[in-house]
């Protein structure tokens, strides 16, 4: 299940934590939409990789895409509310946020949902999390990425506008806020170039996915 990943030069340590929240950078897209963005938030990033890639009990699904079913190009797992999250740190992250979300969201963070980008091959086809409240209401959804980084793409929903570029692993943290999800959406593209492995962790309110 584990692909060879490349460490970061710059989160050698044998300790997982989290760093403050006050670093968060902001940006407004339009339209209602903004996205934080807190590079390094996790240290020991490298580490929490190794764990979830080996321990998380990954499933392999299929889709059914026109005429054809095919294989969802990564691999998933979900926890909801009432289950335990494969690592403390990834409990302490989703109170951390949201706590410091609070007077935004007003509501917690739930579940976490997980997605593991095995190399350049693997992606997500552009999208917003539309099913549940986040087609109606403004939500938030927040991702934590672990491993080789790998470039987030956003665009206006409805076309028009300039695409958004964000590369992200080794722990860093994006926040998708506002109409995020119904007036932009976003994508992980396949990548032609040398591209390890990355897990991103998908913090979510409840009835958002």
């Amino acid at each position: 299940m584990t692909r060879h990943l490349q460490g970061s030069l710059f989160d050698q340590t044998d300790e997982v934590q989290l760093g403050p929240l006050d670093g968060m950078r902001r940006t407004v897209l339009g339209s209602g939409a903004w996205i934080d963005v807190l590079p390094g938030w996790l240290t020991g990033s490298d580490l929490l990789f190794e764990q979830l890639a080996t321990e998380v009990p990954w499933r392999a699904e299929r889709r059914k895409m026109y005429d054809h079913t095919v294989d969802v190009p990564r691999l998933l797992a979900f926890y909801d509310a009432d289950r335990e999250l494969p690592h403390p740190v990834l409990a302490e992250a989703r109170d951390a946020l949201g706590a410091h979300y609070a007077d935004e969201l007003g509501e917690p963070f739930v579940t976490a949902g997980l997605c593991f980008y095995r190399d350049g091959r693997d992606s997500v086809a552009w999208h917003g999390d539309r099913i549940g409240r986040g087609a109606h209401e403004d939500t938030m959804v927040a991702i934590l990425s672990v491993g080789a980084p790998r470039d987030l793409l956003l665009r206006p929903a409805h076309g028009g506008g300039s695409s958004v570029r964000r590369p992200l692993g080794h722990g860093d943290l994006i926040v998708m806020g506002g109409s995020c999800q119904r007036t932009w959406e976003h994508c992980v593209p396949k990548s032609t170039r040398a591209a390890g492995p990355r897990i991103s962790i998908q913090f979510r309110p409840r009835g958002v996915q």
